[in-house]
């Protein structure tokens, strides 16, 4: 979350005069995240999420996301409540942006992910891939093979800035994994970005996932991929395979995973581990000036690429 747009007191009043949610009593920007502009709302009648949609969430996109947060409400998950306007429309206009409100969810993320986070995540997302095998929409993956070739070309001419030798290095490590990407996986709906800042706890059960504005059809085993990146490393990126085997272990007492998905888990971790390293590298070179956030470090992700890259088959994640 974070905030590139700013919204005046009296407009956000107006705003809201379309919705059943109580008089503005206050709000604040939301400082986190590089996506878009959020601002946590309390009103008369409790707290809200309004959120303003920026450069990568296109308006023709937001029925997709917002219905996918309403199908997996209405099936138990514990995510966002899209508000619906008088007009019965989940999202409208605000500071010249596509806008929407969405409950409040109580919890906290973890800023230090433990065995037992990752263990209640396995689970959590098992159960969302699972609800999700019905919602009737979709939407393909922006941000796979395709849309890496697109953040190579556009953050080339910058790329050794970060690291010397970093173009050609990913250039290298695209060719390899558009030519041995795989094309027989199950698919279904995923989250794509399940980081720890998009997972809310109470102690160490977990109460909500958030912010659906990567969710598309994809390979369901992409999005554990995704999960091994942005869980299972510890500070100084070594790779925890306790936290590994207790997310797999509780994923799979919900969704077996197919051998064919765990054999492909090494080049899935790389290909997860190159697609935030290139959306960071390209937010890093191109950092709007006076926005309310901090873009993140892509080095990160260059020093996870290269654990994946040394990754033989999956007993390197403590995995069989």
């Amino acid at each position: 979350m974070a905030v590139y747009t700013d919204v005046a007191a009296d407009d956000l009043a107006d705003f809201l005069k379309s919705y059943d949610v109580g008089e503005l009593l206050s709000y604040k920007g939301i400082a986190e995240g590089v996506e878009n502009s959020n601002f946590l709302l309390h009103t008369s009648k409790g707290a809200y999420i309004l959120t303003l949609y920026e450069k990568r969430v296109a308006a023709d996109d937001l029925p997709y996301f917002l219905g996918l947060m309403a199908h997996l409400c209405a099936r138990g998950v514990n995510c966002p409540q899209p508000q619906k306007n008088r007009d019965g429309e989940v999202y409208s206009t605000l500071a010249g942006r596509p806008a929407a409100i969405i409950n409040f969810l109580e919890g906290m993320w973890p800023r230090r992910p433990n065995e037992k986070h990752c263990q209640a995540l396995g689970g959590a997302l098992a159960d969302f891939h699972l609800k999700g095998r019905d919602f009737a929409m979709r939407r393909p993956n922006n941000l796979s093979v395709e849309g890496w070739r697109k953040l190579i070309a556009d953050t080339a001419a910058r790329a050794d800035e970060v690291e010397p030798g970093l173009r050609d290095r990913l250039a290298a490590e695209f060719a390899y994994l558009e030519a041995h990407w795989p094309k027989d996986l199950e698919s279904g709906v995923i989250h794509a970005d399940l980081f720890p800042d998009n997972v809310f706890f109470l102690g160490d059960r977990l109460s909500g996932i958030i912010d659906f504005y990567f969710a598309c059809t994809d390979f369901l085993a992409y999005d554990l991929a995704i999960c091994l990146n942005a869980w299972c490393f510890q500070p100084d990126f070594s790779f925890n395979v306790t936290k590994a085997k207790l997310m797999f272990e509780s994923y799979r007492k919900l969704r077996p995973i197919p051998e064919a998905e765990m054999q492909a888990m090494p080049l899935l971790a790389r290909g997860a581990a190159l697609r935030f390293l290139l959306t960071r590298l390209y937010d890093w070179l191109n950092h709007p000036p006076g926005a309310f956030v901090k873009p993140k470090d892509p080095v990160e992700y260059i020093k996870k690429l290269r654990f994946h890259q040394g990754a033989r088959d999956v007993g390197a994640y403590g995995l069989k």
